[in-house]
């Protein structure tokens, strides 16, 4: 049986990946996104700058990308899988949901890099993405395995090879890949049960 809350259009989505892509349009046209220093001055995680209290950047690294095939990769699974979860969520919960997701993955990765003594910059949605497939993951589940078109064995495909990917590359921020899609599970669990409490 189909989840009855699954309706509307997801323009917050959209929305989403546009300001993404505006913003890396931007930061291209005035410096180059694959500099670290230049990217630490525009919004970017850096250890030492949220240590002085800069927490902000928890948040406005969600929309910083490492250059075009960042953003593309990031944008495209996104642009795939965010409007199921925003159809159930509504718009707003929606947008509540990936901030949540992203500022806390990021949150989740500078711990890791703390412990390691790691003075990486990071940035990148990819934190919030994988919160969009873990939230996706617990309402399929819950709603019998399948959402419109999209079942669990798909999600679980994709998740194991999106993780062993991320495991077996350089560069790649597994810390807020795991931790945005236990978030995303966590948060899907609660904003779908809030969902139903109300009868949505």
């Amino acid at each position: 049986m189909e989840d009855k809350s699954y309706h509307g259009t997801a323009y917050a989505n959209l929305t989403i990946i546009a300001v993404n892509f505006i913003y890396f349009m931007y930061l291209e046209a005035v410096g180059d996104t694959q500099d670290s220093e230049f990217m630490i001055l525009h919004g970017a995680v850096f250890l030492p700058a949220v240590l002085r209290g800069e927490y902000w950047r928890l948040l406005t690294a969600v929309f910083m990308h490492f250059g075009i095939e960042h953003i593309v990769n990031n944008m495209l699974v996104l642009y795939v899988l965010g409007e199921y979860l925003e159809r159930v969520l509504g718009s707003v919960k929606y947008v509540l949901f990936y901030l949540i997701c992203g500022a806390g993955a990021n949150a989740v990765s500078l711990a890791v890099g703390m412990s390691a003594s790691s003075m990486a910059v990071s940035a990148g949605a990819s934190g919030a993405v994988f919160g969009v497939i873990g939230g996706l993951l617990y309402v399929v589940l819950a709603n019998r395995g399948r959402l419109g078109d999209l079942s669990a064995k798909q999600l679980a495909v994709m998740i194991i090879l999106s993780l062993y990917f991320g495991f077996t590359s350089s560069g790649v921020d597994n810390a807020a890949h795991v931790a945005g899609l236990v978030l995303g599970i966590i948060f899907g669990a609660v904003f779908h049960s809030f969902l139903r409490r109300r009868g949505d």
